[in-house]
């Protein structure tokens, strides 16, 4: 029931997915990275919120399948949890999801065709692009009209960097990703509900307020022989919040054991 293509070099995600979709008959193409495993029922639930013409792409959850290797894998899957179910759910609430990542997304054949030219030809600092796939594809989805959905309850697992120096490779690529895509999506955000102009606001905007706040307690610091209690005191309370909320929506204690990531954000995510 399967017909395999191999190309005869490694050209990279996009130009094989470019193969595979034009070579694709159905309606609707699904894309699973190759370190994922994906649920007996998540074709069915994401083809059923595909029902409507006007989605144009749909994601599931995403969570690590190597959970219990070590303490970052652990976290990182909380990570996943958190932008599933709070950032990905609310923007789908408002119509838009904003990035479809790539380990289990279902998207529209027809739709795909009308873009497959852009998506191909897309260029970064004047070379063809080879990183932040979902996110452009997504983009260009939304550009071209089509809402994108999430569905919580189609699962996939994915398998996680499990250490710190395959993490940080993966989350410097996925900012470069955020952060050209998020120029492109600013002519986006007019013709769509204005709690995503917020959120988009304030995923890029939090990064560089959290990096001025600790520049300022270290400064502090410095100066004047003084521990910044303020600033620690704001970022504890932010954190345990965030934790609080998760854990109480998810029903898991091990959400407070999350508050450990805002030290990695400090330490390593920001000055990357």
């Amino acid at each position: 029931r399967f017909r395999f293509i191999l190309m005869p070099k490694n050209v990279g995600k996009r130009k094989a997915q470019i193969v595979a979709i034009r070579e694709s008959s159905g309606d609707l193409v699904l894309n699973i990275d190759s370190d994922t495993t994906i649920a007996p029922d998540v074709v069915t639930k994401l083809a059923l919120k595909m029902s409507s013409p006007a989605v144009g792409a749909a994601m599931g959850q995403l969570k690590a399948s190597n959970r219990s290797d070590t303490w970052l894998t652990r976290l990182i899957d909380m990570e996943y949890w958190l932008a599933c179910n709070e950032e990905r759910a609310a923007q789908a609430r408002f119509g838009a999801v904003m990035c479809c990542c790539g380990p289990c997304a279902m998207y529209r054949r027809s739709a795909l065709l009308l873009l497959l030219d852009e998506y191909e030809t897309q260029l970064f600092r004047g070379r063809p692009s080879d990183f932040g796939e979902d996110r452009h594809l997504t983009i260009l989805m939304l550009n071209a009209g089509f809402r994108t959905e999430y569905v919580p309850e189609a699962i996939a697992a994915t398998v996680v960097p499990n250490t710190m120096a395959a993490y940080l490779r993966q989350q410097l690529r996925w900012a470069r990703s955020t952060f050209r895509d998020t120029l492109l999506a600013l002519r986006l955000l007019p013709g769509l509900d204005r709690y995503l102009t917020l959120d988009v606001i304030g995923q890029n905007l939090a990064p560089l307020l959290l990096a001025i706040s600790v520049l300022t307690g270290l400064a502090q610091l410095a100066l004047t022989a003084t521990v910044p209690w303020s600033t620690i005191l704001m970022i504890a309370s932010m954190t345990m919040v965030r934790c609080g909320v998760a854990a109480f929506r998810a029903r898991q204690l091990r959400f407070l054991g999350f508050s450990l990531h805002t030290l990695v954000n400090i330490t390593l995510l920001l000055p990357l």
